[in-house]
């Protein structure tokens, strides 16, 4: 089995053993975004295509604003496309 990619400390709610890098990826996109590390989202452009991430980006219903103006600029997403969550409104 080859270790977990990411930082063990952000899917610190979950048993790494249980998250399927494929089946779940929209949650792993979602987490590695609004609280991974540099090395974490150069893991993450690594493993998935950039369609998939930005598919996960605006599937989120968990987008701080710092992240999704991120995401905007950096996949050139429209922000029209990017749920930020009520919770920083």
């Amino acid at each position: 089995m080859n270790a977990f990619p990411f930082s063990a400390n952000l899917f610190w709610d979950s048993n790494l053993a249980d998250i399927d890098l494929e089946k779940n990826k929209h949650y792993v996109i979602e987490r590695v975004l609004t609280r991974g590390r540099l090395s974490d989202f150069e893991t993450l452009l690594a493993l998935y295509p950039t369609e998939q991430i930005i598919g996960g980006i605006i599937k989120s219903k968990e987008m701080d604003p710092k992240t999704a103006h991120f995401c905007c600029w950096y996949f050139k997403i429209s922000p029209a496309q990017v749920h930020v969550s009520s919770f920083y409104r």
